[in-house]
Order: structure tokens, then C-alpha cells, then sequence
């Protein structure tokens, strides 16, 4: 699904209103059930990837670049993730060989192509597992609110554009929880993009100070900065991706949001294809989409690998030896 347009930074309104009193109900159940939990202790540290609203902020890229470093500093990491989308239940160990977005999910696709990554909806249970296997750090990609597993250390990923959005609870904003609570507990806050919903000074209200980055290009399968594309994508905020494109100096005629994790079929594929034949142009999408689009369309697509460009390493390598250390 696609965050309802009253979710956003600046609105809200009457549904949102009128929605209030569910949000609260949702919010007291949260905090309720994160007091009166006894998390259970991994027998490996495990760094925790997730942030406060539903929907995309860049969870995942923020994994896998942390996940990088870390294992160019020796760390045997392992990824964990739940496997949304995905009908297996785990412990099960990502082989991109054998198991595709219908079993795994399309963010552990992503993350196994790095390191070893267990999709488990239990997350004790996947702990257990990639400790077993050799992981001595696990990295847990979203589950910030799961109060189950004992996190040693905790990242917010927020995106600069979205921020916390109308700032009020599920199912009348975004949030999963209060941003005064969620940031208490939180060890470190990483906010990508520019800020223009005021994300830093709600993040420094509470006594809180965040790393910066960007997202940017990684090398292009094909080079077609000088042709028409059209980009989809059915991620958390489609027009973060849109504008993405657009600064890399791509001619975009014109751009297709589908939703989050959305599964392409072969009405989507020929509407694609009509598109891009009636405009004469190349089409374009994500790292995560294409992990969704059948192996038969691909060649038909540009696909663009993003990754995080910090604003200050020497910030970053503070962060890592927290972690480490954690």
C-alpha cells in the first residue's frame, strides 16, 4: 500500500482528526507492550536498522552500507530480517540461487547478495540461527518496536523529505509510535536527504543529533543518459526515487509509482512496455523493484543501484566504533 496523502509533513485535517483516538489506542498498545516485555538476549550483539513510521525511509540502504564497513573491519555479519512479502516463515537462510521475492522477500535478496542473511518472523529464532552459523554481529533490518529481542545497539533511519510525517499515530499518521520515545531509545539517528520537513530540529528537541546522507547513483548497466527513460518503482516514497533520477541529469519523461513491495504482474510488464514503445523511451527502475519484475523483463530495464554518500566520515567511523564496541 501507499502512505495516504494526509500522512504527510504539514497535513492532516479531518481525517486525521477523527482518526486520533485510534492512534492513541495504537500508541498505548505500543508502549504498553515495549514496558511490560522482557526482551530476550542474543548470544551475538545485534545492531537494530529501523525507524519510527510506516513505510519506507531508507532502512535498507543504511543496512548495507553499515553491514560493508563492518565486514571490511573483520566483523562476521550477519543480516536478519522478517521477509515481508515473502510466504517463508524461517529460520531460513536467503540463497538468491534457489528462493525468489515470493519466498524471501525483496530487501533480503538484496542483503544476501552482501552477506548472509536469515528471514525468520520469529526473531529469537533467526538470532539463534545465525549465531549458530558463525555471525558475530547480526544486523537486524527494521523491528525498532519488536520488544523481543534485546537490541545493543539501535539506529532511526529517517528520510529528510517525509520526516515523521503529520507527526500523529497509525492509523492517523505514521508513526509506530511516540517520537519522543521512540528517539529516547534510540543510540544513533541517520537522516538521508535534504531536510525539508524539519526532521533536525525535532531530532535535536529531543536532545538527539543525526548523521547526514545522500542517496547517489552507482555505475549504470547501460549508459543512457542521452536517451528518454521512464522510471517506476514501487518502494515507500516512489518520488524520493524520481528525484533521484532527475538530479542524475536523466531526460525523465515521465515516472510510474506503484506501491510498496508491490508484485509486478503481466499487465503491469505490458503496461510498462506500451509506455516506454510510445514514447520511445528506456525504462528504469530500483535495485528492490527489480528483484520483483520477472527475469524474462529484465533486460528490458536499466536498473539503478543507489548507495549512501555521507556528509561526515569522520562522524560515520564514530558511529562504527559505537558499534563495535556496543
Amino acid at each position: 500500500m501507499q502512505a495516504p496523502a494526509f500522512w504527510q509533513h504539514g497535513k492532516g485535517g479531518l481525517r486525521a482528526l477523527l482518526l486520533a483516538p485510534l492512534g492513541w489506542i495504537y500508541g498505548f498498545a505500543t508502549k504498553t507492550k515495549l514496558a511490560t516485555t522482557k526482551p530476550w538476549k542474543s548470544p551475538v550483539p545485534v545492531l537494530c536498522v529501523g525507524n519510527l513510521i510506516a513505510g519506507g525511509a531508507g532502512k535498507t540502504p543504511v543496512a548495507l552500507d553499515l553491514g560493508q564497513r563492518l565486514l571490511s573491519k573483520g566483523k562476521a555479519v550477519h543480516f536478519l530480517s522478517r521477509g515481508y512479502g515473502g510466504s517463508e516463515k524461517g529460520p531460513l537462510l536467503v540463497d538468491p540461487a534457489l528462493h525468489d521475492y515470493t519466498k524471501v522477500g525483496d530487501e533480503p535478496l538484496l542483503l544476501a547478495a552482501l552477506a548472509p542473511t536469515w528471514v525468520c518472523n520469529e526473531r529469537k529464532t533467526g538470532c539463534m540461527a545465525a549465531a549458530d552459523a558463525g555471525a558475530d554481529l547480526i544486523i537486524m533490518d527494521d523491528g525498532f518496536q519488536n520488544p523481543y529481542i534485546a537490541k545493543n545497539f539501535s539506529i532511526i533511519v529517517v528520510d529528510g523529505g517525509y520526516g515523521f510525517g503529520n507527526a500523529r499515530m497509525i492509523p492517523a499518521g505514521p508513526l509506530r509510535e511516540s517520537i519522543s520515545a521512540g528517539l529516547a531509545r534510540a543510540d544513533a539517528c541517520v537522516v538521508i536527504g535534504e531536510d525539508t520537513s524539519g526532521t533536525l530540529d525535532t531530532i535535536s528537541q529531543f536532545g538527539k543529533t543525526a548523521l547526514r546522507a545522500s542517496l547517489v547513483s552507482g555505475p549504470l548497466s547501460l549508459d543512457i543518459t542521452t536517451v528518454p527513460v521512464i522510471a517506476f518503482t514501487g518502494i515507500g516514497r516512489p518520488e524520493k526515487f524520481f528525484q533521484s533520477v532527475a538530479k542524475m541529469g536523466f531526460s525523465m519523461v515521465s515516472s510510474i509509482p506503484f506501491a510498496d513491495h508491490h508484485p509486478y504482474n503481466d499487465a503491469d510488464i505490458a503496461t510498462l512496455r506500451n509506455i516506454a514503445t510510445k514514447e520511445n523511451a528506456r525504462l528504469l527502475t530500483t535495485e528492490k523493484d527489480a528483484q520483483r519484475l520477472p527475469p524474462s523483463f529484465i533486460d528490458e530495464v536499466c536498473i539503478v543501484p543507489l548507495a549512501l554518500q555521507w556528509n561526515d566520515e569522520t562522524a560515520l567511523e564514530t558511529l562504527l566504533d559505537a558499534i563495535c564496541h556496543a
